[in-house]
């Protein structure tokens, strides 16, 4: 009896950690990211979790012209399930649900989407990594993000 308790035990605590996870918010995450590649540029900033959502912010270009922007939320919903919500240029957003998520990695996924259907970002040290690509992992596209310094220093 005392065996069968304990494995109950063990079998609720591990549910309700692997539940905890599924519903954080990737604040590590959080903070001035940049690229730079000759003259090519990419940054994004994206904010504290503060309510259910981190807002961030990202564009690209070359030298001193902008080539494109997006603005970006995560939102966690009331079941506890994340959405990556991506509006390129002003445009509508397009929602990507989470599908995996571990301590310092996310990736959000919507098949019906044409280009990207697969948005992943995660954590080497103090980089931060993204990609985009098809569901199958084509037409991959990736970033390393430093954090950003300001101009000059």
């Amino acid at each position: 009896m005392k065996m069968r308790v304990s494995a109950i035990a063990a079998a609720c605590m591990l549910a309700l950690s692997s539940g905890v996870w599924a519903g954080e918010l990737p604040d590590w995450l959080t903070g001035e990211w940049q690229q730079q590649n000759g003259d090519r540029w990419s940054e994004e900033v994206w904010t504290l979790p503060r309510g259910g959502t981190m807002i961030g912010v990202g564009r690209t270009g070359r030298g001193e012209s902008l080539r494109s922007w997006e603005v970006m939320r995560i939102v966690r919903a009331a079941d506890g399930s994340l959405t990556f919500h991506g509006a390129p240029e002003g445009g509508a957003a397009t929602v990507f649900p989470a599908v995996e998520q571990g301590v310092r990695d996310i990736t959000f996924a919507n098949p019906d989407h044409d280009y990207p259907q697969r948005i992943r970002y995660w954590r080497e040290g103090r980089l931060l990594m993204a990609e985009t690509s098809k569901m199958d992992g084509s037409g991959a596209q990736n970033w390393t993000y430093s954090p950003a310094t300001p101009t000059g220093q």
